[in-house]
């Protein structure tokens, strides 16, 4: 196993003690450096992936999980807490079902669909806003931050469909 697909391992393995700390009243602070450090794993992965050439199919597959995991992870604490609306994380978790069900077609056709500036922009707004969430505890603060990943989330979502719409035109229907 790779340093890259082991820094992604660690990140599933923060995840399980970043919500013991939120469940057992650990110190916020303790919560938000495990998900800042779960954050950093996940740039630091990737740039050793692509530098050392350590870009391996369970990478692709693993990487892109973990952070979804961790993200959906404590926007569901958040949503228990009352601090974060469920039908936001319905919008959240149903685009990137939608994304992902976009890329197996897209396979399919022998084309890959590679993360786009949009997407990247969101996945920093959420895990910036769940680091504001966790640091700061102000309804206005959930409000702007569930705003924020909404818009930032079903944009994303929008542009990975109008580019890549031809994916759909086969002739069949």
């Amino acid at each position: 196993m790779n340093t890259a697909n082991k820094l992604t391992l660690f990140r599933v393995a923060m995840i399980p003690v970043f919500l013991l700390v939120l469940y057992f009243n650990g110190p916020r602070i303790v919560a938000l450096v495990i998900f800042v450090l779960a954050c950093v794993t996940d740039f630091v992965d990737g740039y050793v992936a692509r530098h050392f050439n350590q870009i391996t199919n369970f990478g692709k597959f693993m990487d892109p999980l973990a952070d979804k995991l961790l993200v959906v992870a404590a926007m569901l604490w958040f949503v228990e807490q009352g601090r974060f609306a469920a039908w936001a994380v319905l919008i959240i978790v149903a685009r990137e079902f939608a994304v992902t069900g976009l890329r197996l077609v897209a396979v399919e056709a022998g084309r890959v669909i590679a993360a786009g500036w949009s997407g990247k922009v969101k996945t920093a707004a959420t895990m910036i806003g769940i680091c504001l969430m966790l640091a700061v505890n102000s309804p206005i603060v959930d409000q702007v931050v569930l705003a924020v990943v909404v818009v930032a989330t079903l944009y994303s979502g929008a542009e990975y469909f109008l580019c890549n719409r031809d994916v759909f035109k086969d002739g069949e229907h």
